[in-house]
């Protein structure tokens, strides 16, 4: 089969979040299975260029359509680490990729819809015809709605999309201009609520309603999100659309790249090891305690890591610090702020706590770093409001580090609450769950996580061994997009 994935993100070449892991992670199980794909992605004045091999031009003349007129582009190919990606770098005053940063500019909507036409455009100049097409979150959520639109009349009418969301909290909104710079023009028929028109808002189009409307399959990251925001809050206003559209819609769990997140191959820590040698476990938490300046002593290591925000339960984060150390545990925190407020807050309780020797706070992101804190702690807190899958758990997990969640999103479909889970036998079981979100709650996980660790150390390892032998690799996950692309090319064949 041959699978083109269209996305603002690629690790390592692009990367600001979790979406550029999944992108990557996905590409290369479905090589590994023997099919053909390819990325297409913005040609971003950041990203990484030293990720990039052999990048040279593949395509120097490409005129999208724009407005009245169109913009020239050209695009480039390279490989990233052994996946090949296209890169479009548009040729216009609007510099709509060199800004410096991958998002947060007032035009992003007008960023990402000329993103998509030029991905679309690429692949119909180019002669290039994809038996599936693999999309991602509001940055491409015009990708189906152009293909169906207008390129389907132009020779692709053949191609399949699955339109994949992370989060659906950002869904990307936009005017009319929309409209008349893609070239979709006709107002009255976007506008309709049965299209593109807002859920909420009349007088605005909104690209991921686009995605979930037009798309020949819909999916997010975990079977237990997909519930979430058909039937709760989480869905962020797009419920009742995915309600109508639910016979196209499915939670698909994301995995990790066990070549990259494994203990037995990790090349940033100090001792490897297996859940048969878990004492080398122990060295690599003397070596993080030395790194950091912690005090050696005999006691468990909390740990989070994750960007500091109000979806990540930024309130839980701060207390698990003094709750972890009433318990007489050492606490490393390892993450970066989204918003001053948040950034000012654990600045000051960075400076207030850095002459205590159990405690560790590095604001700001190390892969380095990270792959030791995974190595070296005991316990991982993630103490999310929401959730739509989460990587850190399932890191953890294959680190024999005991993950304390709460009980949303991704963080159900992993995690099994060692005490009080109903659905798997107490060998099955991984970790620690709570579901509130004050501190009582936190409280009622942590205490056990580290009470376990303290009154039976034994009981502590069987635990860790037990979520070592999960596999949450791209192995299941790989099978299951398969089976969904299957399905969509049958269906309308």
């Amino acid at each position: 089969m041959y699978i083109v994935q269209i996305a603002s993100e690629c690790a390592p070449v692009i990367k600001a979040g979790g979406l550029g892991d999944v992108v990557y992670g996905l590409s290369r199980e479905l090589e590994v299975r023997g099919h053909c794909v390819e990325l297409i992605l913005p040609k971003y004045d950041t990203m990484r260029y030293d990720q990039i091999w052999g990048l040279h031009d593949a395509y120097r003349d490409l005129w999208v359509p724009w407005y009245g007129g169109a913009i020239h582009c050209s695009v480039y190919c390279g490989w990233v680490h052994g996946r090949l990606c296209f890169f479009i770098e548009p040729h216009s005053g609007d510099n709509f990729f060199n800004r410096g940063c991958y998002y947060g500019c007032p035009d992003d909507n007008m960023r990402f819809a000329f993103f998509s036409k030029a991905a679309l455009e690429f692949l119909l100049k180019s002669n290039k015809r994809p038996d599936i097409i693999h999309c991602h979150d509001w940055q491409t959520g015009l990708v189906p709605v152009l293909l169906f639109e207008i390129y389907k009349y132009h020779g692709m009418e053949n191609q399949r999309v699955c339109y994949t969301i992370h989060n659906f909290k950002h869904q990307g909104f936009g005017g009319p201009e929309i409209l008349w710079a893609t070239g979709l023009n006709r107002e009255p028929y976007y506008f309709h609520y049965d299209r593109l028109r807002d859920n909420f808002n009349p007088f605005a189009l909104n690209f991921m309603k686009g995605g979930i409307v037009f798309s020949n399959f819909v999916t997010t990251v975990s079977p237990n999100h997909a519930l979430e925001v058909r039937f709760g809050d989480y869905g962020y206003g797009l419920g009742h659309t995915l309600y109508l559209h639910q016979h196209k819609f499915r939670g698909v769990l994301n995995g990790i790249d066990y070549d990259i997140w494994n203990p037995e191959i990790d090349r940033f820590i100090p001792f490897r090891y297996t859940a048969q040698t878990l004492e080398n476990k122990a060295k690599n938490k003397r070596a993080l305690r030395e790194r950091l300046l912690l005090q050696d002593v005999e006691k468990p290591i909390v740990a989070y890591i994750g960007r500091l925000d109000e979806q990540k339960g930024v309130h839980l984060v701060h207390h698990a610090i003094y709750r972890s150390l009433f318990k007489n545990a050492q606490f490393v925190l390892l993450g970066s702020a989204t918003e001053p407020g948040i950034g000012a807050w654990f600045a000051h309780e960075k400076r207030y706590l850095n002459d205590n020797p159990d405690v560790h706070i590095e604001l700001g992101f190390n892969e380095e770093l990270s792959h030791l804190i995974y190595a070296g702690a005991d316990i991982l807190v993630v103490p999310s409001h929401y959730e739509p899958c989460g990587l850190t758990q399932m890191i953890g997990l294959k680190y024999g580090t005991v993950p304390v969640v709460r009980g949303v999103g991704g963080l159900v479909d992993t995690v099994f609450d060692r005490d009080y889970d109903s659905c798997k036998l107490p060998e099955q079981r991984n970790g620690y769950v709570f579901y509130h979100t004050d501190h009582a709650a936190l409280e009622s996980a942590l205490d056990r996580a580290i009470d376990l660790w303290y009154t039976a150390p034994d009981q502590f390892r069987q635990l860790q061994i037990q979520g070592m032998s999960y596999d949450y690799s791209w192995n299941y996950p790989g099978k299951e997009y398969l089976e969904i692309y299957d399905q969509i090319r049958h269906r309308w064949s």
